[in-house]
């Protein structure tokens, strides 16, 4: 197994207009924790952490950084995805050789005490190789950015790490983009599924990464059938991108009991869902009613159970939010639930562009 196949995830880094702004909303609403900043001649960043989930805010004080231009095209979003491993030189050159393009050669910053170099993902989102030297300082976060002394393990409302994420691209890129994480970074692919709601339909095929630790759902819409919410994202978002990420949870009607009663609002999910819910899973944590309460959706795999909910975005553009999801056994994603959120996004996009146009 090559450098480039042994990475596993270490953060996720968002260009944003406004990185106090966005950290303090995960702050206040989700009970994240500030755990260090970092201002440059170009930019300012901060990084904020629950369980093992690490996320950056950068925004750009100069035209001259990348994060001005993401911006200007994709509002804000998920922008480089950050792999650790153990020599980003070796991991950079092995990834070109499998076909990847180039996006940063491999610098050392001594003062940081790291080895980066950065690769195309998909679209405009990036991935960085990140190597720690020996002597880095122990309390780093992301380079350039040292935990404060008061910076301790935090475990918020419950959510514990990124479970994966969901990237939509434009028809006729699913497979190509599929074959790029299994070439280049060794990804294999766990699960394929076409989802048929109505006149629409997706592809999608989930991927993941030696270690397990960073699942892709990838999603494109089918041209032969009515456009819907994927063709609306590559759309809105301009191009290919990261349209959620899905946190997982031990507890996950606690955590969204918790977030809902601090004012989080949820994708609602109609009454028939759970009045025929008993007739297709026989549930083994969790009742329905709890589950009706809440609006969490519950499916199964060949391993086990799976329960699941998903946040209605606030973005300006709609095009990004956030999902939660505890795993009892279940190692992909039921058939269910991938409808029963198809749905719930599309009505939900109604409802919104209803209140347009009232307004």
């Amino acid at each position: 197994m090559t450098y480039a196949q042994r990475t596993t995830l270490h953060h996720v880094e968002f260009y944003v207009c406004d990185a106090e702004a966005r950290a303090a909303e995960m702050v206040e609403v989700y009970d994240f924790r500030v755990s260090g900043r970092k201002v440059a001649e170009d930019r300012r960043s901060v990084a904020v952490r629950q369980g093992d989930i690490t996320f950056v805010y950068t925004q750009a004080l100069t035209p001259a950084h990348p994060a001005h231009t993401h911006t200007d095209l994709h509002g804000d979003a998920p922008a480089v995805i950050w792999l650790a491993c153990d020599d980003a030189r070796a991991a950079f050159q092995e990834a070109v050789a499998a076909g990847a393009v180039a996006l940063q050669e491999p610098v050392e910053d001594l003062v940081s005490g790291c080895v980066t170099a950065t690769i195309r993902a998909f679209g405009d989102v990036r991935h960085t190789f990140l190597q720690w030297l020996p002597d880095a300082d122990m309390r780093r976060i992301a380079p350039g950015i040292v935990a404060s002394t008061d910076d301790l393990p935090h475990d918020g409302v419950g959510l514990l790490a990124v479970d994966h994420f969901a990237v939509c691209v434009p028809a006729g890129e699913l497979d190509d983009t599929v074959a790029h994480y299994e070439r280049v970074l060794g990804f294999r692919k766990i699960f394929e599924e076409q989802i048929l709601v109505g006149r629409q339909s997706m592809l999608s095929q989930v991927v993941q990464n030696a270690a397990g630790d960073i699942t892709l759902t990838i999603i494109e819409p089918d041209t032969t059938r009515d456009p819907g919410q994927i063709d609306k994202f590559v759309r809105d978002h301009g191009g290919a991108g990261v349209q959620h990420i899905a946190f997982s949870c031990h507890d996950v009607v606690d955590s969204v009991r918790t977030l809902r009663d601090g004012g989080v609002v949820f994708l609602s999910t109609p009454d028939t869902y759970y009045e025929n819910l008993p007739g297709r899973l026989t549930l083994r944590k969790y009742d329905v009613s709890q589950l009706q309460d809440l609006g969490l959706l519950a499916d199964s795999d060949h391993a086990g159970q799976l329960f699941q909910i998903f946040t209605r975005s606030t973005h300006p553009r709609g095009t990004f939010f956030l999902e939660f999801i505890e795993r009892q056994g279940a190692e992909t994603f039921g058939s269910g639930n991938i409808k029963a959120l198809y749905e719930a996004v599309e009505q939900s996009m109604t409802a919104s562009e209803a209140r347009g146009h009232r307004s």
